[in-house]
């Protein structure tokens, strides 16, 4: 069966068309009715790849919003090849609201790419987006940030797969989005991701994660920008020259063993900084518990050596909550 829902076009000018995604939506105050989500897409008529580009997956991270908007409001289609549709918001709910998953459902639209086309509201736009967009696209770049509760030292993300042509293409693109860091980074849990969607199909695909905390920075806006700019270069949609970043991108790689996870609740006290470097069994972070004061405050130690790329967002951690991400530097290959 065919994922449920249709493209509106509302408006058409000199290579530019804008409209909606519009998916069948019923409910008590809309008995027959639909969610509409914004889109473009971009075409000066000559040949070349077709690239989707998405913000918004979670609807507290608002770099590649931003990006994207600015992107549709400033670029002369005649300098594009091939196609550009861009997503800016594709949980539309959620950043409506500024949360992460869907306050319509509940779910997590980055693990709802199962091909559901009868489930929840989040899994029809998943469906809706991968059979109607990602089948059809060259290269995906899906933009993200840490959003209310995490942050990272900005980096453009790709992961390993058993391609070694398809894993030279992302080595290739991470360097030409000019993030300061290109990790490969080896998921916990990439079930019903947008990027296994993608990446299952043999296309390039690239991810970000870019500063958090439920805001943004004019560091992160800028690389969002640029990397947008970049990415479209490098795949050939956009002729334009690169946008040359202010230092090199580092490769890194991570395993299992650089997730930070919390064994403890309470205060938390950090001490690197995002970006550091840090040493296996350095201290990390002191946890204070709040309802034991007699009781010795316990420290985390960096599990691995190597670069601190993200933490917890906030004062206050939970038993089970992540802590931090370490990645090493690596050649690439």
């Amino acid at each position: 069966m065919s994922a449920q829902g249709k493209i509106i076009i509302t408006t058409e000018n000199n290579g530019l068309k804008i409209g909606n995604i519009v998916i069948p939506w019923s409910r008590n105050s809309s008995a027959w009715g639909n969610m509409c989500i914004p889109v473009a897409f971009i075409s000066s008529g000559r040949p070349g790849p077709t690239i989707l580009v998405v913000g918004g997956n979670h609807g507290d991270e608002y770099e590649g919003p931003i990006a994207i908007n600015h992107f549709i409001r400033t670029i002369d289609p005649a300098k594009t090849c091939g196609e550009i549709i861009l997503i800016p918001a594709l949980n539309y709910p959620a950043l409506k609201k500024g949360t992460r998953l869907s306050p319509i459902d509940g779910a997590n639209m980055n693990r709802s790419f199962t091909g559901k086309n009868d489930g929840t509201l989040t899994e029809k736009i998943a469906c809706f987006v991968e059979e109607n967009f990602i089948e059809k696209a060259d290269a995906v770049l899906d933009i993200h940030s840490g959003g209310r509760t995490l942050e990272f030292h900005p980096c453009a993300i790709a992961h390993k797969t058993e391609n070694k042509k398809q894993n030279q293409k992302a080595l290739e693109a991470l360097k030409a989005f000019a993030a300061p860091v290109g990790l490969f980074l080896t998921e916990l849990d990439d079930q019903g991701m947008l990027d296994s969607a993608v990446e299952k199909r043999g296309k390039l695909f690239i991810s970000t994660e870019l500063g958090g905390g439920g805001s943004t920075s004019p560091q992160t806006i800028m690389i969002a920008k640029r990397g947008l700019h970049n990415f479209l270069v490098h795949t050939g949609a956009l002729e334009d020259d690169m946008m040359a970043p202010d230092i090199a991108t580092e490769l890194m790689g991570n395993n299992d063993d650089g997730y930070i996870m919390s064994n403890d609740k309470g205060l938390v006290e950090y001490f690197p900084e995002l970006g550091d470097k840090v040493k296996k069994g350095q201290t990390l972070a002191i946890i204070y518990d709040i309802d034991a004061l007699d009781k010795k405050p316990v420290e985390v130690k960096a599990p691995v050596s190597g670069t601190l790329l993200g933490r917890l967002h906030g004062g206050m951690v939970g038993r089970g909550d992540f802590l931090g991400l370490i990645a090493d530097k690596k050649d690439g290959n």
